[in-house]
């Protein structure tokens, strides 16, 4: 299915709102498109699409895009272009990610994107990736919460950031998030980010180099403990930070929404359960094992998992189960959310 429109959110808000910002993703794997109309901390929906592309295949061992990838992503950004003149919103940003930064060749397939489809995508550093996803998650933050760790898994990277929310009234806390300057750790004051990383490897990452590895257990094994490995660093700092503070942790992206629906039981995704949720820590560890252990052809079946997220999923499980050996909190709170609500969250408040 190519949109991933929300129309219980379209319900929830008025349509005298301001006119409609967009905001496009455009990833490792998927190319994803949000035009809303904000509303404060809320957003009156008004187009959305979402595509698996792909665009990162290959990357790691040519360290340039490959065409057929491309292809791909400039025929979902044509989809987008075509959506984008259909709402005419007031502004537009389009951001490019992790496998555009990395490849030798992003540069050039930015001006093919522009030529071809009239898009102007930016290719943004980690940095600002990392704070348009703090952004988007905002309205998730727990007003109890001193310290928030908002961990986002991509394709090709995975960014974290956390927060010190203890100079802001708990009231103010989720709006606080919304405006945080670029990543300088210490400076400012209210919503104050301490620390950041950007790990270099996302699900489509961890899969291309385990891929050898046939046994799915195994492979999820051997996964986690490398990206373990990767973030020992950024924890053993963050354990320093967050001494005697209280931490909450919001996941973003399908890595953990895949997981928060199979907690649920769900049969069909339904964002408005989803996005919001807490998820138990141990619930979660289970579910990420449970995944990982399945045949492939178990994982294309399960209800919760699907064909086109089956190849990836031992990957995702991996990265999440790292993180939460990490940073042991009693419960998680998922985000159906991300990039795209921080790039017009951001874009309203300029």
């Amino acid at each position: 299915m190519d949109g991933d429109s929300s129309p219980q959110d379209a319900r929830a808000f008025p349509s005298e709102a301001g006119a409609p910002v967009a905001g496009l993703d455009l990833g490792t794997n998927n190319c994803r498109l949000l035009i809303a109309r904000p509303d404060g901390a809320r957003l009156h929906v008004v187009d959305s699409f979402s595509r698996a592309v792909r665009l990162g295949d290959g990357i790691d061992r040519s360290g340039a895009l490959d065409p057929a990838a491309m292809d791909r992503a400039v025929a979902a950004l044509a989809i987008c272009a075509d959506k984008l003149k259909r709402a005419a919103p007031r502004r537009v940003r389009a951001v490019a990610t992790a496998a555009c930064r990395q490849a030798l060749n992003g540069g050039e397939f930015a001006a093919r994107v522009r030529e071809e489809t009239g898009i102007r995508l930016e290719i943004i550093g980690p940095e600002e990736e990392s704070r348009l996803a703090v952004a988007g998650c905002g309205p998730l933050v727990d007003p109890e919460a001193e310290r928030v760790l908002v961990f986002d898994i991509g394709g090709g990277s995975t960014e974290f950031v956390l927060l010190d929310l203890s100079a802001v009234p708990p009231e103010e806390r989720a709006a606080a998030t919304r405006a945080t300057p670029p990543l300088k750790a210490g400076a400012g004051h209210g919503a104050r980010i301490v620390d950041w990383a950007s790990i270099p490897v996302g699900v489509a990452t961890l899969e291309d180099k385990f891929a050898e590895i046939a046994d799915p257990s195994k492979r999820f094994g051997l996964m986690s403990w490398y990206f373990e490995e990767l973030i020992e660093g950024f924890a053993a700092r963050m354990a320093d930070e967050a001494v005697g503070r209280s931490l909450q942790l919001i996941g973003a992206s399908g890595s953990v929404t895949t997981i928060g629906a199979a907690h649920l039981g769900l049969r069909r995704y339904d964002r408005s359960r989803v996005d919001g949720l807490w998820l138990p820590h141990r619930a979660a560890r289970r579910i990420a094992r449970e995944f990982a252990c399945l045949s492939d052809e178990a994982r294309a079946l399960h209800p919760s998992i699907g064909h086109d997220r089956a190849r990836l999923i031992v990957a995702s499980c991996a990265i999440l189960s790292a993180i939460l050996s990490a940073w042991p909190t009693d419960r998680l709170r998922v985000a159906d959310r991300g990039l795209r609500e921080g790039l017009i969250y951001t874009q309203a408040a300029s």
